[in-house]
């Protein structure tokens, strides 16, 4: 089946895939503050606005560290509230409202995710019929297709790397990258894995 991108959070540790079947040549690389997925050197150009973006930010909060994932430019909007001191379902539910689903051929969902130096979990998602967002005290999945509102799934991972090599090996069609984050007794830990 395919699902498309997807998050896979709970209040340990969490994931972001991306699928693609339009853009498969695109890979998860560390920058300063962020993991950020994008075209591979032997990439075809694209001026698709969705091929590019931050999906992993770890910022430091008025509460402690927190993790924001999910699959578009949303994240930076959602990561920047939450430095702000907004409570993470505030930070998901106006950084997803306001940048909405994409205005693709699609209508593609926005999801996103949070994960609080509390154990605190989020998933939220914005479609063309809804704006969603859940606390969550099991792993949780929600994706662009096909899964867009949360439901439960089995996560064995406990680090980063695990859950990023778990959700990549999910049976769901046409993986390309995944990215992982978990917390940890000294802050969170992120990783990269991006198939062979």
């Amino acid at each position: 089946m395919y699902v498309g991108r997807f998050v896979v959070v709970g209040p340990e540790v969490g994931a972001y895939r991306v699928s693609s079947r339009s853009f498969p040549n695109r890979e998860i690389t560390a920058r300063d503050e962020a993991l950020t997925v994008g075209p591979t050197e032997d990439a075809p150009e694209t001026d698709n606005p969705y091929v590019s973006y931050n999906c992993l930010r770890v910022v430091e909060t008025p509460t402690g560290e927190t993790a924001a994932f999910g699959n578009g430019s949303h994240v930076d909007p959602i990561a920047e509230k939450l430095e702000l001191g907004y409570p993470a379902r505030d930070a998901l539910a106006e950084s997803l409202l306001a940048l909405d689903y994409e205005k693709d051929d699609y209508d593609t969902p926005r999801i996103a995710a949070t994960i609080g130096g509390d154990g605190e979990a989020l998933i939220g998602t914005v479609r063309k019929d809804a704006l969603l967002v859940e606390t969550v005290d099991e792993p949780t999945l929600v994706a662009t297709y096909e899964t867009d509102s949360p439901e439960s799934i089995d996560l064995e991972a406990g680090s980063a790397a695990a859950a990023a090599s778990e959700v990549y090996d999910l049976e769901f069609e046409h993986a390309v990258c995944a990215a992982g984050v978990a917390r940890t007794e000294d802050g969170f830990e992120t990783a990269i894995e991006n198939g062979d």
